[in-house]
């Protein structure tokens, strides 16, 4: 597999549109028409709190709330269909419910919300899936992700903020890192390493090198002795002289 792997598609673009669209459209939804859709967050160890798995990521207490989510979701939903394309909608998928699940087992007893469990799946699954590529291109995506969204590491902690679901982002967190170990990549092309490159390289001994003196100079060094006595015999040897003659009509008269 080669750069030729990642190619640009309406998906790429138009996955993290529809899914951010849809967050706004049932916030609309909430606020519009008054609806209650707090409890249809996860509850923690409460059967009924389940359901909250499947339907949390959708639901945002206020516009702040779901603007904060919005813009890292586009980015990152935009970066796994581009370079992740065949994993993407697993990833989607499984990381909602899972990160859910682990909120259900470990949440305090409060009704938990938000995509954001999803983004720190986004995040863990991009940064460990391309250092364990070893591509460039997937191990500057990585290094990339953590420029941007490095700080949100501290969040996965308790006691940070109360306010904020920390076993959500926890979660998040670790279904990513799982998900980076269990979906296989194709085997990329290593980079083509040329012989200069080489850490015992030797340049007096490089057929290419001998070509150039000490000055940088190019030397031809594969001229037969027969064609150096040659051009040797006719540099010394040949004499090129240039007479002028007037014409007869350019003399004066």
């Amino acid at each position: 597999m080669n750069d030729n792997h990642f190619k640009f598609s309406n998906s790429v673009i138009g996955l993290p549109v529809f899914f951010v669209l849809f967050l706004w459209i049932v916030y609309w939804s909430q606020i519009r028409f008054d609806f209650d859709f707090y409890d249809n967050g996860i509850y923690p160890r409460d059967l009924s709190g389940l359901q909250g798995v499947l339907f949390s990521p959708f639901i945002h207490e206020n516009l702040s709330h779901l603007y904060n989510n919005s813009l890292p979701l586009l980015v990152l939903l935009a970066a796994l269909q581009f370079f992740y394309p065949k994993q993407s909608l697993g990833v989607i998928c499984y990381g909602i419910i899972f990160s859910g699940l682990i909120t259900w087992l470990i949440g305090r007893a409060n009704y938990h919300i938000g995509a954001s469990g999803l983004i720190y799946v986004l995040v863990s699954f991009i940064f460990f899936k391309g250092i364990q590529s070893g591509y460039y291109r997937l191990v500057a995506l990585s290094l990339s992700v953590i420029l941007l969204y490095g700080g949100m590491i501290w969040y996965v902690f308790p006691d940070v903020d109360e306010s904020i679901s920390w076993e959500g982002h926890l979660g998040g967190f670790i279904t990513g890192f799982a998900m980076s170990l269990f979906y296989k990549t194709p085997e990329y092309k290593k980079a083509i390493v040329y012989d200069w490159q080489q850490p015992d390289f030797n340049p007096e001994e490089d057929a290419f090198m001998k070509h150039f003196d000490e000055n940088g100079n190019f030397v031809n060094t594969e001229v037969p002795d027969e064609e150096e006595e040659i051009v040797s015999y006719f540099n010394s040897n040949l004499n090129v002289n240039y007479t002028v003659m007037k014409k007869e009509s350019d003399e004066k008269i």
